[in-house]
């Protein structure tokens, strides 16, 4: 069946995930890329051999022993310099964009027979997103894909997370090769849309000149460091086996010690020796922990994290504001790691389940494989009293194109227009003539909509449903229903009314169904 691949290409790991029809998603093994029992293909790619455009990929660099070193035909870490720099070209070096390109292509053509993608969506790094998605384009021009999606990294960790649109996130990546700390704000929350991937094909004609505003997280700070998992194995390799050359069987050994300790309180690891017989690399988490800290690692992440949080202030943001910390990365299993949280954040949750893996399920929901019933022709807006201006405005609920049935319903606050007002009428109208065509994603789907050249007039419905009763009267100006608008698969318009004020003994009324919308 076709369905949905998300592709999360990370510096150290790259993950997929697949998702067809009303099936869960799931992770993606690639043999001989992946590692063994696992679906994360390391992100390597050795260019050397007879015929360039098949190098060795992932795990097939690791067991050849290629994975270290400065060999030019060796490609690691070019993720973060895709689209964030110019890189001066080397002789016999393949350019960010080159690797990238080759190790999607390779990746593409390793899928499973029973997995067959109509639509591709990938992760990519805030600060380096335009950049990205020119890329991305070029790079995906002859997969045979009619719809492709980006969407950025921290929008997809949290959404993968479980968490609501319009957090605000604090997404601690520790890598191989570096550490990001980033205080995100993601789109949506207080009535405003969900965050939803931004749309580059759709079938099969590039988008990419459209009127689509980008949609990506806000940063609201951020700190960095070229330190991560990948010099934690030296750490350990020296520490273990002094005087002994940092190759890449020692170094993959460590690394084996320390994902080991991440579970486990102690683990062994066998090192064959080129003389014969082997090592035995013994190590346990409170000789690991008392590394980490001997080299500076905790100094280090207080710094970063005092950095990011002196931002936060200068945005009137406070540590209680952070509605949640997500670690991801394999670094981020570290029990360390989960301690120094707690005690720099005390009561900021923290959202550690599948580190790894929740950047590429998170763009999985982003963009649901689970084909829509139908989209709105005109859509349906609600008149408003409008404190600013003192008069009524028309507020959209759902636009032309929106798909239905809706997901999460739609919340909106509305204030009394007049003193001891006992009623609230709902005066809803179908927006009149549009004009200029454009492209947008609704409910994480492609649609094409008519997008107004002004203030669009709005015809209001011919029979207005019964008004919305208070218990207690209200004031103009103040506060007074909570409106939960949906569609169900009817067509439907639905709407669910909480009073706000504190007195009311009627709280949160029955459903209603207001009526049908096109």
């Amino acid at each position: 069946m076709p369905g949905t691949l998300a592709i999360d290409l990370g510096s150290t790991t790259t993950v997929l995930a697949w998702q067809s029809g009303e099936q869960p998603p799931r992770l993606l093994e690639l043999p001989p890329y992946s590692l063994e029992s696992s679906s994360v293909v390391p992100t390597l790619l050795y260019s050397g051999g007879n015929d360039p455009q098949r190098p060795l990929i992932g795990r097939q660099v690791l067991e050849a022993g290629l994975a270290d070193g400065d060999d030019p035909r060796l490609s690691r870490d070019f993720k973060r310099l895709i689209g964030a720099m110019a890189v001066e070209p080397q002789a016999g070096r393949l350019l960010p964009e080159q690797a990238g390109s080759l190790l999607l292509q390779r990746l593409w053509q390793a899928l499973p027979r029973d997995v067959q993608p109509d639509r591709l969506v990938l992760t990519a790094p805030i600060d380096a997103y335009r950049g990205y998605r020119r890329w991305l384009l070029e790079a995906c021009r002859d997969l045979p894909v009619s719809e492709l999606a980006l969407v950025d990294e921290p929008t997809a960790a949290a959404i993968g997370a479980g968490l609501p649109a319009g957090s605000r996130v604090l997404v601690i990546d520790i890598g191989g090769g570096t550490i990001d700390l980033s205080l995100v704000a993601l789109e949506g929350g207080e009535g405003k849309a969900a965050p939803i991937a931004q749309l580059l094909r759709f079938a099969g004609r590039d988008l990419s000149r459209s009127a689509q505003a980008l949609r990506t997280a806000r940063v609201i700070g951020k700190a960095g460091l070229a330190l991560g998992g990948r010099d934690i194995d030296r750490w350990i390799a020296a520490a273990l086996c002094p005087g002994l050359p940092l190759d890449g069987t020692l170094l993959r050994q460590a690394e084996r010690l320390k994902c080991a300790l991440s579970e486990e309180e102690q683990s062994l690891q066998l090192l064959p020796l080129a003389a014969g017989g082997v090592l035995e690399l013994r190590l346990d988490r409170s000789g690991l922990e008392s590394l980490l800290h001997g080299q500076g690692l905790i100094d280090q992440l207080d710094r970063l994290l005092d950095a990011v949080l002196a931002s936060a202030r200068a945005a009137s943001l406070s540590l209680s504001d952070i509605d949640a910390i997500l670690p991801v990365g394999g670094g981020s299993r570290l029990p360390l790691l989960g301690r120094w949280l707690e005690r720099r954040c005390p009561g900021v949750p923290i959202r550690a389940t599948r580190p790894v893996e929740a950047v590429a399920l998170g763009a999985l929901a982003l963009t649901p494989g689970v084909r829509v019933r139908d989209v709105l022709s005109r859509g349906v807006s609600l008149r408003c009293w409008d404190q600013r201006s003192g008069r009524h405005r028309w507020h959209p609920l759902f636009v032309a194109g929106q798909t239905w049935p809706t997901g999460e319903p739609l919340e909106l606050v509305l204030a009394c227009s007049r003193d001891h007002q006992t009623e609230v009428e709902l005066v809803l109208g179908e927006p009149g003539g549009e004009s200029r065509a454009e492209v947008v994603f609704e409910g994480g789907l492609p649609v094409l909509r008519r997008r107004p050249a002004g203030e669009v007039s709005v015809d209001p419905w011919p029979q207005s449903p019964p008004p919305i009763p208070l218990g207690l009267p209200g004031r103009r100006g103040e506060d007074c229903l909570r409106l939960s608008f949906s569609i169900d698969e009817d067509g439907q318009l639905l709407v669910q009314a909480t009073e706000l004020a504190a007195a009311a003994a009627d709280g949160t009324a029955p459903l209603r169904r207001l009526g049908p919308v096109r």
